[in-house]
Parts: structure tokens; sequence; C-alpha cells
């Protein structure tokens, strides 16, 4: 196991970052897969995604948001408001959805009241809702004003070299995640699903360069690994709504199952696929970051992620599959819907389940909701190998 993936994936003031900070690398945080880590990268700053964990109660988020929007902008709000991203010197916020692209806004008001909580460089990215023509050449043109909105305000030079060094680097660590993805396929796999949970997340908040390192240790430790984890569980694969909760993983793995992969935002959700090392690195980075429709909130492109869910199901030979949406998340609480149907269709158990984001879960209705998914499968044990 690796006890700097697992701090990593528990904690928001990550010490490699805080020290880095203190050594005067620039630390900027953003709160979307479809933001291009590469760009900072090539800037030398370090992105950071922004999480809301170790929230314990709603007080600010609840007062700049209102009660009936999903948690997890709330809780990254309130983590801004109690100073837990002190040490960032930037913050990129995207359209992700509704209630993500309020984060702007309630952020700015926030700030006004909390001295201390606006960092120097607050910025938003909007993002389209499809990946091709107009949509394709509007996002490649929000690419290039954030360069020069991240070049003027650090007074910094990202040039065509520099984002092509960035993206040879990236796809490096993409062909390492490929490959942790692969071991957890075996039958029997030798890493647990929360190993590998803590893993995905913590590339998200670790510098590359650090994170590739580790990745490759832990995996060569697996690789050399006696005992198999997965004899005799039942092997679970879980998606839906943006997902950081090492806590759900646990939780499913001590009940005696094996989660095998995930279709979340910090999962295997487009994290192995390879931008382009030849053309234009902005028009490469554009066209990675857009395709694919890995999102609900991407319009149009329900059969493609359907399919490539499935194909995931498939290939990881799980027995099941759990569809997790945080509470008032209508994107995925509205497919998780079309899911069920057509997990039913394949012949593949599921089960919905509707919960609070990370820390404000009910652990306790979680666990009884898993507890009765399990001795369903257990009854009719199937393996959807490919």
């Amino acid at each position: 196991m690796s006890e700097l993936f697992k701090k990593a994936a528990n904690s928001i003031n990550v010490p490699e970052i805080v020290e880095l900070k203190n050594k005067g690398v620039k630390i900027v945080g953003h709160t979307c897969s479809f933001v291009p880590v590469e760009i900072f990268y090539a800037a030398d700053i370090v992105p950071v995604r922004l999480r809301g964990i170790e929230t314990e109660s709603m007080s600010i988020g609840d007062a700049y948001y209102g009660p009936f929007v999903c948690s997890f902008p709330k809780a990254v709000l309130q983590q801004a408001g109690k100073g837990g991203f002190s040490f960032l010197n930037g913050v990129v916020i995207t359209s992700g959805c509704d209630g993500m692209r309020r984060l702007d806004e309630c952020w700015r008001k926030m700030s006004t009241d909390f001295e201390g909580t606006m960092p120097g460089l607050f910025t938003f990215l909007d993002v389209p809702h499809k990946p091709h023509d107009v949509a394709l050449e509007w996002y490649e043109s929000r690419l290039r004003k954030l360069i020069k909105t991240i070049e003027n305000h650090f007074n910094v030079s990202i040039t065509d070299e520099k984002l092509k060094n960035a993206i040879s680097f990236q796809n490096k660590i993409r062909v390492k995640i490929r490959e942790l993805t692969d071991l957890r396929a075996e039958n029997p796999v030798f890493i647990t699903g929360t190993e590998a949970f803590e893993a995905l997340i913590a590339r998200t908040v670790l510098p590359a360069d650090i994170f590739l390192e580790e990745l490759s240790r832990l995996i060569e430790e697996v690789k050399n690994r006696k005992e198999p984890v997965s004899d005799g569980r039942k092997r679970l694969f879980v998606t839906g709504s943006i997902c950081d909760d090492i806590g759900l993983v646990e939780q499913i793995e001590e009940k005696g199952a094996i989660v095998v992969g995930e279709s979340v935002c910090y999962g295997m959700r487009n994290t192995t696929e390879m931008v382009s090392e030849t053309e234009d690195p902005v028009s490469a980075l554009a066209s990675h970051y857009l395709s694919g429709s890995i999102c609900p909130r991407m319009f149009g492109y329900y059969e493609a992620r359907r399919d490539a869910i499935i194909s995931m199901v498939k290939e990881t030979g799980a027995n099941g599959v759990i569809m997790q949406n945080i509470r008032f998340c209508d994107l995925h609480g509205s497919e998780n819907g079309l899911l069920e149907r057509d997990f039913e269709k394949e012949g593949i158990p599921s089960v919905r389940i509707e919960k609070e984001y990370g820390p404000l879960t009910d652990k306790g209705r979680l666990r009884m909701r898993v507890d009765a998914f399990l001795e369903q499968i257990g009854r009719k044990r199937r393996s959807f190998s490919a």
C-alpha cells in the first residue's frame, strides 16, 4: 500500500503541497476534470483539484447556496470560508454543472464577508455542453484565454514547447494508470479498490513527478504480491456523481466485496486516453479534454456513456454496479435511472443510492443498502467478463 496516496486522498492540506508553497512554488486549485492540468505544469504551477472533505458542517455553504443544492460545491465553499484553501495562489472555476457554476459567484460574495478567503487569481473557465464544431472552437479559445490570464497574473511564459513537454509527461502517467486499471481487472486481483481509488484521487492533488514515482512503486509492489485480495469476494463497479469518498469504497470492501473500477470524476473515467503529441498543443488539449462526452453535462451522448460504462463493467469482471448520486445532483440522478434500465437489459445487477457528499453521508443507511445489494447478487452471482 501507499501511505503517501492514503495521506493525499484523505487530507486537504497535503504536506508535499504546503512544502512546495513554502519554497515559492505557485499552487492553483480547480474544480473540474475539464481543466487541462498541462497548462499549469507548463507554467511551473502545481494544479490541485478542489475537494470538500473534512467538512463537518454546512453553516457557510448553506448561507450562500441555500438548502436545495448538491452538497459537493457547498462543501467546497465551506472549506474556502473556513480557510481550508489558504495555501492556494489561485482558483479556476468551471461551468461543470449549475451548482459548480454558482460556486464562482457564491465564493466571490462569501469573500466579502470572510477576509482572506479570495486567492490572488480567481477566474472562470466556460466549458461548452457539446464536444465538436463551434463548441470545440469556443473551448479552445477559452483555453487560450486562460493561458493568457495565467501568464499575465504570474508573470510567466507558457510556450508550445513547455506545453508539449507537459503533455508528454502526463501521457506517461496515463500509461501507468492504464497499467493500474489492468491489474484491477485481473482475477484474482492483488490490489484493493481502496488502494487503487486512493491512488486515483492522489493524482489530482499531488505534483505530477511525485505521483508518477509513487504510482510506479505501488504497481511494482502489487505485481510482487503473493496473496490475492479477491478470493471469494463479489466484484463491484461504482458509477455516478462526483466522488472522492474513500469511506464509500472502504465500506463496500468491509462488507466482503471488492471494488474493481469506478466511473466517477476521481476514478477511471477518461484517465487513460492519450493526448496527441504531434498537433498544436492547445488544440490537442482542447480535443482531448472535451472529447468523449464522459459526463452527463455533455448534451446528447447518453448512449456513448452507457456503452463505455458497460464496457468497463465487463472488462473488470464486475458482478454488479453501485450507482451513487449526491442528493440534488439532477444530472447523475436522472442518468442513473436510464442506466438502471439498460443494466437490467444486459442482465447486470445494479442498485441506485442517493446520498450526501462524502463526510456528510449517512453511513448507517449506506451500509444497509450495500448489505442488501450484496445479498441480492450473492443469490445469483455472475461475472460479466468481456
